[in-house]
């Protein structure tokens, strides 16, 4: 973790991927996160598998370093207590319940305000507070489709796809890191904390970028290309002898190099091609010529040719392949720390990298409850005679009273 907002303290009351990507993120560049689980099952992530490793959801691995697991019943009146408790302590409080649901245990802002006016207080949902769609839950893959991802993606004759990650939640996940900085450093200057309403829907349809503004400016509807871009041409994979080559021609110049590259010269003076918008309406003239021509070339000869003259091109690679490239490793991608459940812990390494706030290794995922005592004992200073009597109620779950030092 990172010592960038050591100090703040995050009270985690979400779930699945979107809370807590947020908040793994915030862990990761130095805050306290204290994940409140519900006893016994636990964010729902630990349970989606496979893939696992030692019976361990690699799903929930992936999300929920950096954290501490308190393990609070807020069903129960004490439990909630408790959970206000350790609001009327805290910088942040990240949640995607339902306003129902909030309104039922007190915990909504306007709840949590008054009793801790500098709190940051983060709402993700599916659709956004405060209208006849708030109760209504969102999913990404929902979102995917209601948005106008999955019209867009996918072969262009084929069926509509989503990506292949819950790319929606992990977006709405870092707009929530944003918001939340934004405001830490505005209370810097008001010494006021305030609501942030943060929605699924609304990051997908930001995410549209230029083909919500093609639409927005046009009324056109935009089409599926597969792995063809709309505005940009040649811009796909191309098959080569060995293996498929990703192409990114992004403007006229990258173009006449490419033509050369290749051994078609000519092509870049063909007035149908010389510009991007000619190649783009005449794309389906262009790709077989070039189709054609990388189908006998060799896939890495054909990358160092490209790249010496700053054509961007890439290959196809796998997961795995993409771990083991050389980026991977110059960048020191994965990150490594020793589990006594797993093994080994492995994840992909903070991409924020900051120079005055190095990143120290992440600490692992927490069982449920696994830090319960030592964060009611430390924040709220109860006495370990309470702790174990709340634990008896059932109303935290974690170390029991019988191995207590």
């Amino acid at each position: 973790m990172s010592v960038a907002l050591n100090g703040i303290k995050v009270l985690d009351l979400s779930r699945v991927l979107a809370g807590p990507w947020a908040t793994m993120t915030l862990g990761d560049l130095g805050a306290d996160v204290l994940k409140i689980e519900q006893p016994g099952t636990g964010d729902d992530t630990r349970t989606w598998m496979p893939p696992a490793v030692e019976g361990v959801s690699t799903y929930y691995l992936g999300a929920n370093r950096n954290k501490k697991s308190v393990a609070i019943d807020i069903g129960k009146p004490e439990g909630r207590d408790l959970i206000i408790e350790l609001a009327k302590k805290s910088d942040v409080l990240i949640e995607n319940f339902r306003p129902a649901s909030l309104k039922k245990f007190k915990l909504t802002y306007d709840d949590l305000k008054d009793i801790n006016p500098r709190l940051i207080y983060c709402s993700i949902s599916g659709y956004g507070r405060g209208h006849e769609l708030e109760e209504r839950p969102g999913y990404d893959f929902i979102i995917q489709a209601e948005s106008g991802f999955m019209s867009i993606t996918g072969e262009k004759d084929g069926e509509p796809m989503r990506l292949g990650v819950a790319f929606i939640d992990l977006i709405s996940g870092m707009n929530a890191v944003q918001a939340i900085l934004a405001a830490l450093f505005m209370r810097e200057r008001t010494g006021k904390g305030q609501w942030l309403d943060i929605s699924l829907t609304d990051s997908a349809m930001f995410m549209l970028a230029n083909v919500a503004s093609g639409h927005l400016n046009t009324g056109r509807e935009a089409l599926r290309y597969g792995n063809a871009h709309p505005s940009i041409v040649p811009y796909q994979l191309f098959d080569c002898v060995d293996g498929r080559i990703a192409l990114a021609v992004g403007n006229d110049e990258q173009f006449r190099r490419f033509c050369k590259i290749i051994g078609l010269p000519d092509l870049a003076m063909d007035e149908r091609f010389v510009t991007n918008k000619g190649r783009t309406e005449a794309r389906d003239e262009l790709l077989p010529i070039i189709e054609d021509k990388l189908r006998d070339r060799k896939l890495h000869e054909l990358l160092a040719e490209l790249r010496a003259v700053g054509v961007p091109a890439g290959e196809l690679r796998t997961v795995g392949q993409a771990f083991a490239s050389d980026v991977a490793i110059l960048r020191d991608t994965v990150v490594s720390v020793p589990s006594e459940r797993i093994g080994t812990f492995r994840s992909v390494r903070s991409p924020l990298r900051m120079s005055e706030s190095p990143f120290a290794p992440p600490t692992l995922p927490p069982e449920v409850g696994e830090h319960t005592r030592q964060v009611l004992q430390a924040e709220l200073d109860l006495s370990a005679d309470r702790v174990d009597q709340l634990l008896e109620m059932g109303v935290v779950a974690g170390i029991p009273a019988t191995t207590r030092k």
